[in-house]
């Protein structure tokens, strides 16, 4: 894990490379034909970067993006009335049957199929009508690491392409020499603030709730912990019921209209006695007693959650081991899970 992690710099730049041709089609592609809807199909981690793809569609093309439930094509054999619409399969392996099943089924029914995928040679690549590669190079961990970086990068550059924004376009190009500054940042207080306890919330807000739900992800497999990631709006309902003394929590937080919010909410957080871990480029880097600002990189907003990720993955890591795990090996997991 701690070497694939490490290697998301060299995916994505061989991604940005070896990608142009197929993103500058898509991106003709979807403006000659716009989309009346993006449906994203995906599992895992992929689903994760599904949730940014959503936020990073409808912010910056003003399509409805919604994720589509493999089952209803896999399990049920329902037929969805697809016409028009853009199916984007984000997928590390490629193989597993219910994503394979739903992208033949939304391609019989009218919509354009583009799979963001690992493995080039896979059925779900087969089955789209364009492929983009991430890029990522063989990845043994169970643990997804430098793919789901890599299917963020891809997202971006797809988004930034149809949309013909160049600053975004630009960021992304900077962003694998910040990937690798990210991956020096020293998050091994939060990683000491969580060796001892059993749960904790991780949370995040538009663009940056994927990188909450990723880390969730993540800390359950590999640390044995239970994480639940929640968006910053959603945490002061029913969930702030739990936060009370010391209960952990891992803000993740970029530079955008929900900054002012997410830190209003590590203030409330903190006031209950809750133990907040943020992770946000506005607040300097120190340690009080309720509130640990983490080191992070300011960025483009849709860059950030990247840098976030990548930070993360290395204290993650570090975590895993000090709880006596296996960061490689989760317990009862499969690095290809073939959901039917």
């Amino acid at each position: 894990m701690f070497r694939e992690a490490s290697e998301a710099p060299v995916a994505v730049r061989a991604q940005l490379a070896r990608s142009r041709s197929a993103i500058g089609e898509a991106a003709e592609m979807l403006r000659a034909r716009a989309p009346r809807a993006v449906v994203t199909c995906a599992r895992g981690s992929s689903d994760h970067a599904a949730t940014f793809a959503k936020y990073l569609i409808e912010t910056r093309v003003g399509v409805l993006t919604s994720s589509a439930a493999p089952s209803v094509s896999s399990v049920y054999a329902a037929k969805a009335d697809l016409e028009g619409a853009l199916f984007l399969a984000i997928s590390q392996s490629g193989a597993s049957p219910d994503l394979i099943a739903a992208a033949a089924a939304a391609k019989a029914a009218g919509a354009r199929v583009i799979a963001l995928v690992n493995a080039e040679s896979s059925p779900l690549a087969h089955t789209a009508h364009l492929t983009i590669p991430l890029c990522a190079g063989a990845e043994k961990s169970v643990a997804a690491t430098k793919s789901y970086i890599a299917s963020l990068a891809a997202i971006v550059h797809l988004v930034g392409a149809w949309s013909r924004d160049t600053e975004l376009l630009d960021a992304l190009a900077a962003s694998p020499a910040q990937l690798e500054r990210a991956w020096e940042l020293d998050w091994s207080a939060a990683a000491s603030m969580l060796q001892p306890v059993s749960g904790l919330y991780v949370v995040g807000r538009g663009l940056g709730l994927g990188a909450a739900q990723e880390a969730a992800l993540k800390l359950k497999e590999t640390c044995g912990l239970h994480a639940e990631a929640f968006s910053s709006a959603e945490v002061r309902h029913g969930p702030m019921a739990l936060v009370g003394e010391g209960f952990p929590v891992l803000l993740f937080s970029q530079n955008d209209e929900t900054r002012a919010g997410n830190e209003a909410l590590a203030s409330e957080l903190a006031q209950r006695g809750a133990i907040v871990m943020l992770a946000d480029a506005q607040v300097a880097a120190s340690t009080t007693k309720r509130l640990l600002a983490l080191p992070t990189l300011d960025t483009h907003a849709a860059i950030a959650p990247m840098l976030l990720v990548q930070s993360f993955y290395r204290m993650a890591n570090a975590l895993s081991i000090a709880r006596g795990r296996d960061p490689d090996r989760p317990p009862f997991l499969n690095k290809v899970t073939e959901t039917l």
